[in-house]
């Protein structure tokens, strides 16, 4: 698992063997069951950032109808930023909870501070890796605000298609915009024109 991080230590950054090993060994490593949540909609918000080394965590929130609304699903090798200044001591907008036995490292303004101040680079190795993400997902907003159910679920085939069968059905639909029955409409017509 460590040789996730010091793949992008090693990309993003000119660390040393030593540094890279120095920092692997110092960050917080934690394992989570399916279906322990990392954040509650309506608790404090967290002052936190997580990384995924292995497994699935999904965003969802619940509307004003009581219906869930997933909004992303993070897998290996994504960050899952919470820290948000602008939000700091304000109620959670969204919960997020493992669909998978997870391990992620965990973050925390504190350690991270600290750990910036002793290595600078690893401040811009983060800041790259989210000016990455936060790319990513403008694109996916973007595509998904503009296409058609179909097209969205082609989208997730081709840029993240274990998510097909790490998540269920229902959540998946939720992220899509559509329901579970539409979802299998989608999929036997996607399967009979064999995209």
């Amino acid at each position: 698992m460590i040789d996730i991080l010091l793949k992008y230590m090693s990309d993003f950054t000119s660390l040393s063997g030593d540094e890279q090993r120095a920092i692997s060994e110092s960050l917080r490593i934690d394992e989570y069951k399916k279906g322990k949540y990392l954040l509650r909609q309506g608790e404090f918000s967290a002052i936190k950032c997580y990384f995924v080394l292995k497994g699935c965590v999904r965003q969802f929130f619940i509307d004003e109808s009581g219906k869930e609304v997933t909004t992303n699903f993070f897998t290996e090798e994504q960050a899952i930023p919470i820290i948000n200044e602008k939000t700091q001591g304000e109620l959670s907008k969204y919960s997020l909870v493992c669909i998978e036995d997870c391990i992620l490292v965990v973050g925390d303004i504190d350690s991270e501070n600290t750990m910036f101040n002793q290595y600078p680079q690893l401040e811009m190795m983060i800041r790259k890796m989210m000016e990455i993400n936060l790319g990513e997902m403008q694109e996916q907003l973007g595509e998904f605000i503009s296409s058609s159910p179909e097209e969205r679920y082609k989208t997730v085939l081709r840029q993240c298609p274990q998510l097909i069968d790490r998540v269920p059905q229902h959540q998946l639909a939720s992220y899509l915009g559509i329901t579970p029955e539409s979802l299998s409409r989608i999929k036997k017509r996607i399967k009979k024109s064999n995209f």
